[in-house]
């Protein structure tokens, strides 16, 4: 396993761990966790592929404390930035919740650099009203982070939302700088998509988990299978079964392993 970090286009020094070797996967935490709650599910898939662990801006050792860097803009970038660093040219990406968005917008921005899509979860895409509502929830929480602390940030949040993400999240909260989670909360002002026809332009093969929260609504991920060209549903939903981030990894690596191995496959077959 091996530790890298590296400097973002806006100077920010950004970590992440590397374990495995084969084909390239960056596979990036929702937001709250940060990289060990991926860990499990890369250590099932490194037999097969390099996995890449970032702790996404924000998040565990990738500091960031003010909340003008936080775009969706900013985080394709850091992506990409990241692959640079590495040397690939294009890699697959996967994410949960957080992890999912900035995957599809990179793969919208940048389909040259990214070969198939998992998402773990898909956050919402609301309408007005909602953003609005996001908005509004999203500063609360910072508020409350930065009078009373992370945990009292989350303790009102955690109990609408399936156990393996309260769990992963708690974990996470001794390594995370509370400064650049009450940043991190400003991503809220800015919008990934604005409908979901908007997810028709990205052709990338895609893997979508669905999520059972009303932040990562089962309907939205059925919809986004439907709308991708490329989509396709795991039968695999995030729910109250999984408790900790090993279950989900049980859960979702081996319908991964066989979308990626058909993915080749199939590539060498047109090849």
């Amino acid at each position: 396993m091996e530790e890298i970090s590296y400097q973002a286009a806006d100077d920010c020094t950004l970590h992440a761990t590397v374990t495995g070797e084969g084909q390239a996967l960056v596979l990036m935490h929702a937001g709250g966790p940060d990289h060990m709650s991926m860990l499990p599910l890369a250590e099932l898939l490194a037999d097969r592929f390099m996995v890449v662990l970032p702790d996404l801006r924000g998040y565990g050792r990738s500091v960031c404390k003010d909340p003008a860097r936080y775009t969706w803009a900013q985080y394709v970038e850091d992506v990409t930035w990241l692959l640079d660093h590495i040397g690939l040219s294009s890699a697959v990406l996967a994410g949960a919740g957080l992890g999912s968005t900035i995957t599809l917008r990179t793969a919208a921005a940048h389909p040259d650099r990214v070969r198939a899509a998992v998402l773990i979860g898909v956050e919402d895409i609301e309408d007005d009203e909602a953003k609005k509502a996001e908005i509004r929830f999203l500063d609360a929480f910072a508020a409350r982070v930065e009078a009373d602390g992370i945990e009292a940030g989350w303790e009102p949040i955690l109990a609408g939302f399936p156990p393996v993400v309260g769990s992963m999240v708690r974990d996470a909260i001794p390594r995370a700088d509370p400064a650049s989670i009450v940043a991190a909360a400003a991503i809220g002002h800015d919008r990934s998509f604005r409908s979901v026809d908007e997810l028709a332009t990205i052709g990338v093969p895609t893997l979508i988990f669905p999520g059972t929260d009303p932040r990562h609504p089962t309907a939205l991920a059925e919809e986004a299978a439907d709308t991708l060209p490329n989509g396709r549903l795991a039968m695999i939903p995030i729910g109250d079964d999984l408790q900790t981030a090993v279950d989900l990894a049980r859960a979702t690596a081996p319908a991964i392993r066989e979308f990626l191995t058909r993915l080749a496959t199939s590539v060498i077959g047109t090849g």
